[in-house]
């Protein structure tokens, strides 16, 4: 029997929050210094998918800030790779996100990032993770979407990103989670409702 395949968890989410060079004073050659945010805290994203929409806790990364495996790429590319954590990637998190800084290698694709986001031409982030813990809710806005999602606890951060255009994101992982949980909120009320049926029928017999 062929084994069932697993299916992928990887999510990708980008944000519009500028991307920055940092600056150096007069006389001081030009950084090579990226600042970027691939994740905001506490602040709801659009509707995906016309049924969601989702915010990450502020302690969601806490755990995966040291991860050797994460890298910086281009457009989400492991073939184009512009720093690693704990090398030449720094990652942390303050009250606006997750925050990662790192030089522009000395390469021609390092050369051309620094060229197009001075230019202006690329200035998103985007991040792509798998979630360990996430809470699903009906929507406080019932009119505009149905379900909120708040990302708790990220399990595996793969790469942030420096994206040229924001891609509307795959919604199907989420509907995974989504599904998953309900069906576990059935078991559990299942269970629920044959332990009480069990304690009734003890009790009618001990009249």
């Amino acid at each position: 029997m062929k084994p069932k395949e697993k299916l992928p968890t990887i999510e990708r989410r980008y944000f519009p929050v500028s991307v920055t060079i940092e600056k150096r004073n007069d006389g001081e050659p030009d950084s090579r210094k990226i600042v970027l945010y691939a994740a905001a805290f506490n602040k709801w994203s659009q509707n995906f998918g016309g049924w969601f929409r989702e915010k990450f806790d502020r302690n969601a990364f806490n755990n995966v800030l040291n991860s050797e495996d994460t890298v910086a790429l281009f457009n989400h590319d492991m073939n184009q790779v512009l720093a690693r954590n704990k090398n030449t990637l720094a990652l942390s998190v303050d009250d606006t996100g997750l925050r990662s800084e790192f030089d522009l290698p000395n390469t021609t694709l390092g050369n051309d990032m620094l060229e197009l986001v001075k230019r202006g031409d690329i200035k998103f982030g985007s991040v792509a993770f798998s979630v360990k813990v996430q809470k699903w809710a009906k929507s406080e806005i019932p009119t505009e979407v149905e379900e909120d999602r708040t990302i708790l606890e990220v399990e595996k951060l793969y790469d942030v990103s420096l994206v040229t255009t924001p891609a509307y994101p795959d919604t199907s992982v989420a509907r995974r989670s989504f599904d998953e949980s309900q069906e576990e909120v059935i078991i559990k009320d299942l269970y629920e409702q044959e332990h009480l049926e069990a304690e009734i029928e003890i009790l009618n017999r001990n009249k």
